[in-house]
């Protein structure tokens, strides 16, 4: 479904932006306003609950997505079109834990384990198989990876070494029973000292990592209805300032690195990286290019 919008002057735009992502509270909260642009943001507790909306239903004008539901839905053709605007990333290194009760575990254990995640498709979980497999060898293939929620793009089938979750259970609880040998856990890691990362210093191997090969992980970029951009390329030029100036004013960049990178050149190689994962992992099927994640206007924007 096809929207319009007014050829000139001010719009209001549906929108999924979390008002707890650090980098765009001074836009949420108003206080970086916009004579062209207002906002009705809608967006759920858990700020993944608007993915399936976004990219299944066409629910909102733009907003902010997980990079890797991203490239899934330009994979399957969605209407949607990527702003290089990073408003959440960080290194994923630690990400990865086990329960030390049931003794230690290193990279080189994983094969053939059981470890849970999210969701297969899930953004953190993809980056850590990449970084896994590419960096410390670990085959994903013979891993059983036991998810609790579908992807958020219908047409995707799982590889067969996924399976669900048991009804009723949850992917802490399976960690602390012993029922997963290691689990893939986000910004909600437990703060239980039985927890330990399967990387034993994720710290300096994320900044070696770096150093090695340029990458900053994304997490979630912003991403626009293709109409608006094609109609009202001063409306998207116009967001693309006003979340780089909330992210100028609400983060700072960590051991000196900037972790919410702006413009395509900037983030070209993790994107690249990221498609390369995905596309390993069988997330995608076929090598997307970064050029043809953006268009003519949002390509532009930053250079």
């Amino acid at each position: 479904m096809t929207h319009s919008y007014p050829t000139s002057g001010p719009v209001t735009l549906h929108t999924l932006l979390a008002d707890k992502n650090a980098s765009t509270k001074s836009l949420t909260s108003g206080v970086i306003k916009s004579d062209l642009v207002s906002f009705n943001f809608d967006a759920p507790e858990l700020i993944h609950n608007g993915f399936k909306p976004m990219v299944r239903d066409g629910k909102y004008d733009w907003g902010e997505l997980a990079i890797v539901t991203f490239l899934q839905a330009k994979f399957y053709g969605k209407p949607l079109v990527l702003i290089p605007a990073v408003i959440g990333g960080r290194f994923q290194h630690q990400c990865v834990a086990y329960n030390s009760e049931h003794g230690t575990l290193k990279p080189s254990d994983l094969d053939g384990k059981r470890i849970g995640v999210r969701s297969y498709t899930q953004t953190t979980g993809a980056w850590i198989r990449g970084i896994l497999q590419n960096e410390y060898g670990v085959d994903p293939a013979s891993v059983e990876w036991v998810v609790f929620e579908d992807a958020h793009l219908a047409e995707y089938k799982e590889p067969s070494n996924v399976h669900l979750a048991p009804k009723g259970k949850k992917l802490k609880e399976m960690l602390f029973a012993g029922e997963l040998d290691a689990a893939m856990i986000g910004s909600d890691m437990p703060d239980d000292p039985r927890i330990k990362t399967v990387i034993a210093d994720p710290k300096k191997d994320a900044l070696d990592w770096h150093e090695k090969t340029g990458i900053i992980p994304m997490n979630h970029m912003v991403v626009a209805r293709p109409e608006l951009s094609q109609q009202r390329p001063d409306v998207v030029r116009e967001i693309y300032r006003m979340l780089l100036e909330s992210r100028d004013l609400d983060t700072k960049p960590s051991n000196g690195l900037q972790m919410r990178p702006f413009g395509v050149e900037a983030m070209r190689t993790s994107l690249e990286a990221i498609i390369e994962y995905a596309l390993q992992q069988k997330i995608i099927e076929r090598r997307l290019s970064v050029d043809e994640l953006f268009d003519d206007t949002t390509r532009a924007l930053g250079a």
